[in-house]
C-alpha cells in the first residue's frame, strides 16, 4: 500500500459538494444560521472561519456569492464552445487552426463551402435523388451556405458582440427585455427550434446596451443547441458582461423534432428558465420578473 509522509494514498477522499449545491445556499438560510448562533450564545462577529461570520461581516461578498460561482461554467464538459478558436500563442485571431502549425493561413468560412456542398450532394444521393437534375443542381451549395448562417454563432465571441457597450449608471432597478425572437438548431436531429427569450437583470452600477441582450441571444442560439443549455449560457454571459446582482432568463420554444417527427405534437411548447443571484434567492424578486414577462 503506497504511502507518502505517512499518509495512505489509497484512502478514499472526502466528497466535494457540487457547485450547484453550493449555489442553493440562500440569504434566508444564512439569516437562520445567524439566529441559531445567537440562541446558542455565540457572537457571530467573532466566530472565526465560520460561513455565517464571513457573510455577516462582508455583505458585499454575499451579493457576489452566486456570480463568482458561475464564472467558468461555460467551460464545463459537454458545453460547446467556439470550435474555431485557440488559446495557443499565435492563434488568437484564427478562425480555424492546427496547434502545431503556428505560421499557417487559416481558411475562411467560404473555403469550407466546397466540402460541405459535397457532403450535401452525397446526402441527396443517399435519399435516392439525382443531384444533377435542374431543381437540385445548386441545392448543395445553397444548403451549405444556409448551414453556415444557422451556426454563425460559432465564430462570434461575447467581447466582439458587446463592443464596449457597457455603461456606468447609478441604478439598481430591474431591467427586463422580453420576447426576443430566437432561432436555433437542435443538436440531436439537426432540425430547427424557435421561440422567444426574456432576460432580466439587477444592475450594480453598470448597464448593458439593450440591443446587446438580443445579440447575446444570437451568439448562443446560432449554434447546435439544446434549449436547457442555451438558457443557462445566456444567463452566464449577461453575468460576465455587467456583474449584476442577479440574472433571470426564460425561454419558450417550439421544437420541430417534436412537431415534424416522433410524437408529432404540434401545439407543444418547452419552457426553460435559469435564475442566478437575487432571482434565485429572493422569491419576491423572482415573482416580479415573472409577472413582467407574462404580462401583455
Amino acid at each position: 500500500m503506497a504511502t507518502v509522509n505517512g499518509k495512505d494514498l489509497n484512502m478514499e477522499q472526502p466528497a466535494v459538494p457540487p457547485s450547484s449545491l453550493i449555489r442553493r445556499v440562500s440569504s434566508r438560510s444564512i439569516r437562520n444560521s445567524i439566529s441559531e448562533d445567537k440562541e446558542n450564545g455565540e457572537n457571530v462577529n467573532t466566530v472565526k472561519g465560520s460561513f455565517v461570520s464571513k457573510y455577516k461581516k462582508t455583505p458585499e461578498a454575499l451579493k457576489n456569492f452566486h456570480m463568482n460561482d458561475v464564472e467558468n461554467e461555460l467551460e464545463v464538459p459537454g458545453t460547446p464552445m467556439t470550435p474555431r478558436t485557440s488559446t495557443t500563442p499565435g492563434h488568437e485571431n484564427c478562425t480555424f487552426h492546427h496547434d502545431l502549425e503556428l505560421d499557417h493561413r487559416p481558411p475562411t468560412r467560404e473555403a469550407l463551402l466546397p466540402d460541405m456542398a459535397n457532403s450535401y450532394r452525397l446526402l441527396l444521393t443517399g435519399l435516392g435523388e439525382d443531384p444533377e437534375r435542374q431543381g437540385l443542381l445548386k441545392t448543395p451549395e445553397r444548403a451549405a451556405k444556409a448551414m453556415l448562417f444557422f451556426t454563425k454563432g460559432y465564430d462570434q465571441s461575447l467581447e466582439e458582440v458587446l463592443n464596449n457597450a457597457i455603461f456606468d449608471e447609478d441604478t439598481d432597478e430591474m431591467v427586463v427585455v422580453k420576447d426576443i425572437e430566437m432561432f436555433s438548431m437542435c443538436e440531436h436531429h439537426l432540425v430547427p427550434f424557435y421561440g422567444k427569450v426574456s432576460i432580466g437583470y439587477l444592475p450594480q452600477g453598470k448597464i448593458l446596451g439593450l440591443s446587446k441582450l438580443a445579440r447575446i441571444v444570437e451568439i448562443f442560439s446560432r449554434r447546435l443547441q439544446v434549449q436547457e443549455r442555451l438558457t443557462k449560457q445566456i444567463a452566464i454571459a449577461v453575468t460576465q458582461a455587467v456583474r449584476p446582482a442577479g440574472v433571470a432568463v426564460v425561454i419558450e420554444g417550439v421544437h420541430m423534432c417534436m412537431v415534424m417527427r416522433g410524437v408529432q405534437k404540434i401545439n407543444s411548447k418547452t419552457v426553460t428558465s435559469t435564475m442566478l443571484g437575487v432571482f434565485r434567492d429572493d422569491p419576491k424578486t423572482r415573482e416580479e420578473f415573472l409577472n413582467l414577462v407574462h404580462s401583455k
